[in-house]
């Protein structure tokens, strides 16, 4: 007797929308859910090499919490390739000026780094207050738990 294996389709279109506050959560632990949403991976019919995950609205990205000490040491560095151009960035100076970015860095450090992970990131969308451009696609709001 020989065993089948199932492979996922690609839902193309047929994708879900999902909606998540991140006032007051921790970010690495809202990052997990929303990483693990975007790939599928809360989904019975799992498979690291297929695209299935669903799309994910955040919203209230400037209230997203920092545990520890992290607001005050954490710092994010980006470097332009030439000689002295490592520039680095606070935490507050972050959130005032890109509270989205906090966000689509800490999803991105949870993803691993392929292509598939750079086609997911593409269905993260997030916004800095609790208004967002995606009501006609009738998000579900899900809960951290």
């Amino acid at each position: 007797m020989t065993t089948k294996t199932s492979i996922p389709k690609n839902p193309g279109d047929n994708r879900n929308w999902l909606l998540v506050d991140a006032a007051q959560k921790p970010l690495g632990r809202l990052a997990v859910l929303v990483a693990n949403k975007l790939r599928g991976k809360d989904r019975p019919d799992f498979d690291p090499s297929v695209d299935i995950g669903d799309f994910v609205v955040v919203i209230n990205a400037e209230k997203v919490k920092l545990t520890g000490r992290k607001e005050e040491q954490k710092e994010y560095l980006r470097y332009s390739g030439y000689r002295g151009g490592l520039r680095s960035i606070s935490v507050p100076t972050m959130r005032e000026r890109h509270p989205d970015r906090i966000i689509k860095l800490a999803v991105w450090g949870m993803l691993p780094k392929n292509t598939l992970s750079r086609k997911v990131m593409t269905r993260l969308k997030v916004f800095r207050g609790a208004e967002h451009t995606h009501a006609p696609q009738k998000p579900q709001t899900i809960e951290l738990a």
